[in-house]
Order: structure tokens, then C-alpha cells, then sequence
């Protein structure tokens, strides 16, 4: 009986402890708040988002004025302070089509730059251009892959040669597969003939020819690029993926159906894959085809699919083609692209070895377009 009257005793002086253990805790917290609550209270001195300093590329300027305009939260900081900087402003005048005479004076180098480059810089906003040859009826079946080739005007029997092998249009595997080419105008100035008559015939009989009305240069690939992802946009939004190539190559067509046909659908969503060229820049010398002067572009390229064609899902296309308007245009068709995808958040995936690392079915990996 006394060891219980004891046991009772212990604990109760045991709770007692705790008790006023907690008592001491909980007044020092409370006492701790209401003193230094407001001497802990801190007001930045000075706006969470800065002016972009401007860049002395012209390219990377353009970019920093699309940036601030597509940013409302930059936007809006900018403008609750004093006036933006002039370069920064110059932001309204959008998709101009009127040569911006302005270049010539805020691109240092202009007058000494090849005429491709002047021409480029001239017309850099311009991204509207008429359509002389559609084609509305290609995706009237929805269909599961198109094919989009890239090709000049004289190439008659590059796209004859398409027609007949890998770019036969119709029904393969099971799957409906549509084909189109992609072309601008050949003018004289490119010492090329007037092959309009026989392009109308082509076109009439084949019905597969996508024809603008801009020249067809080198730089102005990348026009054709924005140009089809507007087609698509209108014309295919139900294409299920998308080959995007040149005419000088050769494609699996059946393999790259049994590739898609094994993506799970997370995956085909923001397919793209290609064969990717990562940590590359701009060339300096300007002997090369890709050389890119400095006054025009610093900084690295992002990753992207250069060779002759990649592969990606519609539901991509039509968001490449939503971004596309957030990023200025750059001679590269290629690295523009890839451009692009980094806006999206996306790395494009490699083709070569291994195969895509998307995914790959046991019945090989997707096979990368060969030159012909």
C-alpha cells in the first residue's frame, strides 16, 4: 500500500513538472512574437523584376522586346516605374511586311554583311505571306502521320521519286498517311526559269503541292517552317504526328509507324525526336553556310534536330506553332526549331544508336532519314 501511495505521488509531481514546463514555453513564444513581430516585418527597396539590360546582338534585342511583351508580370513591373528605354518600346509595330529600313542603323556591321543577311534583317518581322497554292482536302481523313517535305520548285522529280517510295500517300499498316511539299517561289534573282505553268499542272494533278508566296532562300526557311505550322494550325489540326524533311532524303516510313505505334500516349504528346546536335553556337568564319555574325546572335543554340528531317506529334505542332510568335526569327530553320522547344520547356530526343530514348518498341528503334 505505501509503494502505491508513493508510485502516485512521483507521478503526480511528474505531471506538475510538465506542466509548468509548458507554461514557461508557451509565455516565451507568445512574449517572443509580440515583441519583434514588427521589427522582423521587411519591405523590399527595390522591385523584384529588373529592366533587361539591352543586348548588343540585334537578334537577342528583338527577343528581349518579344519577352517583355508576352511576360504580363514583367510587363506590368516595367510599367509601375519610371519610362521604359526606347529600344524596349519598340514593341508595337509587330508583323510588319514593310522593309524595316531601321536595321541598316541598329545592326552596327549591316553595310559590310552579305546581301542574304541584309535581306533577312529587312524583312525579319514579316511572317504573313499569301498562300498561292493550298490544298484544304489533305486532312480531311484526319490522318495518323503526315508528311511534310521540304522542296524548291525545280525539283520535279525529287517529289515524283517521294511519291512513289517512302512518301506514298494513303493507307500503310493499317494507318491513313498523308503527304504534302512545301514550297515558296524560285525567282530570276536565283537564276531560276519560270516553272509556274508546270508547277499549276503538278499541283492540279497531285494535289500535294503547299505553295507561298515569298522567295526561296536558304534564310528563309525558317519562314516555311512558321508558315507550315499555320497550315497545320488551320488545315491538319487532327494529324496525329507529323515527318517534317527535306526531299533529298530517304525515310522508313513503316518503321517510323511501328515506333509511333509502341509510344504510350504521355509520351507521343510531346514527342519530337530527331538527330540532335547540343552544346553547338553560331560560326564565325564566314566562309561557312552557317556562319552567324555577332552583331546579329550571342550565346549558345539550344539543342535541336538538325540532318535532313524530325519527327513530332501533332499536339506538339500546335503548340510550336502558338510559341512560334514569342520567338523572333532566325536564319537557322533548324536551330529556330529548337528555339522553340526550349520556350515549351522541351529537349528534343536523339534518333542515332540507341534509338529515340522516348521509347522503342522490340521492333527496333525509329531509323534516322539517310540522304539520297
Amino acid at each position: 500500500m505505501a509503494v502505491s501511495c508513493r508510485k502516485m505521488r512521483v507521478l503526480g509531481v511528474m505531471m506538475m513538472v510538465n506542466f509548468f514546463i509548458f507554461i514557461l514555453v508557451e509565455v516565451s513564444r507568445i512574449a517572443g512574437q509580440g515583441k519583434g513581430a514588427s521589427g522582423k516585418l521587411r519591405v523590399p527597396t527595390k522591385p523584384f523584376w529588373k529592366r533587361p539590360v539591352a543586348s548588343e546582338a540585334y537578334w537577342n534585342r528583338e527577343q528581349q522586346k518579344l519577352d517583355h511583351l508576352h511576360n504580363p508580370i514583367l510587363a506590368s513591373a516595367n510599367g509601375s516605374g519610371p519610362e521604359l528605354p526606347d529600344w524596349l518600346n519598340d514593341t508595337v509595330r509587330g508583323e510588319s511586311c514593310e522593309p524595316d529600313l531601321a536595321v541598316t542603323t541598329r545592326v552596327k556591321d549591316y553595310n559590310s554583311l552579305p546581301d542574304r543577311f541584309k535581306d533577312f534583317l529587312l524583312y525579319m518581322r514579316c511572317r504573313t505571306y499569301r498562300m498561292a497554292v493550298d490544298q484544304p482536302h489533305v486532312c480531311r481523313d484526319r490522318p495518323y502521320l503526315l508528311l511534310a517535305v521540304k522542296s524548291l520548285s525545280p525539283h520535279f522529280d525529287r517529289r515524283q521519286a517521294i511519291r512513289e517510295s517512302w512518301g506514298r500517300a494513303g493507307r500503310l499498316a493499317n494507318r491513313t498517311v498523308a503527304t504534302v511539299f512545301l514550297l515558296g517561289n524560285a525567282t530570276a534573282a536565283d537564276h531560276f526559269p519560270d516553272l509556274s505553268e508546270m508547277l499549276r499542272y503538278e499541283a492540279a494533278m497531285h494535289r500535294d503541292i503547299l505553295q507561298w508566296d515569298y522567295r526561296d532562300s536558304f534564310f528563309n526557311l525558317t519562314i516555311k517552317e512558321v508558315l507550315f505550322l499555320d497550315w497545320v494550325h488551320l488545315r491538319c489540326p487532327g494529324a496525329s504526328f507529323v515527318f517534317k524533311g527535306d526531299d533529298d532524303v530517304f525515310v522508313n516510313t513503316r518503321r517510323i509507324l511501328d515506333f509511333l505505334q509502341g509510344l504510350s500516349p504521355g509520351k507521343a504528346r510531346d514527342l519530337f525526336v530527331g538527330d540532335v546536335i547540343t552544346h553547338a553556337g553560331p560560326h564565325r568564319d564566314k566562309k561557312l553556310k552557317y556562319f552567324i555574325p555577332e552583331s546579329l546572335f550571342v550565346g549558345p543554340y539550344p539543342p535541336y534536330a538538325g540532318g535532313g528531317g524530325f519527327l513530332y506529334s501533332g499536339d506538339l505542332a500546335l503548340r510550336l506553332q502558338a510559341v512560334s510568335h514569342k520567338v523572333a526569327l532566325y536564319p537557322i530553320d533548324d536551330v529556330y526549331t529548337g528555339m522553340c522547344l526550349k520556350k515549351l520547356g522541351l529537349v528534343p530526343r536523339g534518333t542515332r544508336a540507341s534509338g529515340p530514348s522516348t521509347s522503342r518498341r522490340s521492333t527496333g528503334t525509329i531509323p534516322a532519314p539517310t540522304r539520297a
